[in-house]
């Protein structure tokens, strides 16, 4: 299960998606949350989803890796799904049992809401975690944050922290699965028995884990220090940001699509 968790990973390659400049990726999620959470019809639902399956084929990446990335988010989906078919009236029932009833229009609206978070996933992470180093993703928070530096903001050690923590995320969870292995070796149990029986049995997992990680945080610091490494203003960098005509083109694309779907929601008629 550990392993199905690809948050934080990247995936080199020489795709369109892996060449755009990482702050148009950002800005571009952002304007693609707001299109997939202000759809409100078929057309926008449609569109929404038909976008995630072309960022996927743009950026070669396997789709084996995308469904990877949904494994860890099955009982979220089916927990939204069950909760909005329970909670949702409608005109038309579906089943009636006790005091549960299930409606048509419950059943619409939890499937597109699964469509909702499913579109949300791929599109974060193939436009962000999987196709951006951390490098880049560093640079590019802290450039469409350097406004508030003026407000005395720690902007630089701000958009450092938000990488280093992305960075290990998988690094923490290979340190996880190895330390389950261990436990299993030595005949810990996490699978069997009592909810409370398997949260106890994970404290032998945690308290290395933790140690573990303070220890991999501490030789970063070393590190960082040794190479005397001071960030913000006077850090010269390896790689410059520099638009290009294809980020403008991009993100002159997705920017439209808000207005699509604006004009999807005024003149065709709602999914529910």
């Amino acid at each position: 299960m550990l392993s199905d968790i690809t948050l934080g990973q990247f995936f080199p390659g020489n795709s369109l998606i892996h060449r755009l400049d990482p702050r148009i990726k950002i800005i571009s999620i952002i304007l693609l949350i707001v299109t997939i959470f202000t759809s409100k019809t078929y057309a926008g639902f449609a569109m929404v989803f038909a976008l995630s399956i072309l960022l996927i084929a743009i950026s070669r990446i396997h789709f084996s890796v995308i469904l990877k990335s949904l494994k860890p988010v099955v009982f979220i989906l089916a927990f939204t799904m069950i909760a909005n078919m329970l909670w949702t009236t409608g005109d038309t029932l579906l089943v009636s049992f006790w005091i549960i009833n299930i409606y048509l229009e419950g059943v619409i609206y939890a499937l597109l809401m699964a469509l909702r978070i499913i579109s949300l996933i791929i599109t974060t992470f193939v436009l962000l975690t999987y196709t951006t180093s951390p490098v880049a993703l560093t640079d590019a928070i802290e450039r469409l944050l350097s406004p508030l530096a003026a407000i005395k903001l720690p902007v630089h050690e701000f958009s450092m922290m938000m990488s280093i923590a992305l960075r290990f995320i998988p690094t923490l969870l290979e340190e996880t699965d190895r330390i389950m292995s261990a436990q299993k070796a030595r005949g810990a149990d996490f699978e069997t028995g009592s909810l409370m029986k398997r949260v106890k049995a994970l404290v032998p997992i945690l308290v290395p884990l933790f140690v573990s990680a303070f220890r991999r945080a501490d030789e970063l610091a070393s590190a960082m220090e040794c190479r005397l490494y001071h960030g913000g203003k006077g850090r010269t960098r390896m790689k410059i940001l520099k638009l290009t005509v294809k980020d403008y083109v991009f993100i002159l694309f997705l920017a439209l699509l808000p207005f699509v779907n604006m004009f999807f929601n005024q003149y065709l008629p709602a999914a529910v």
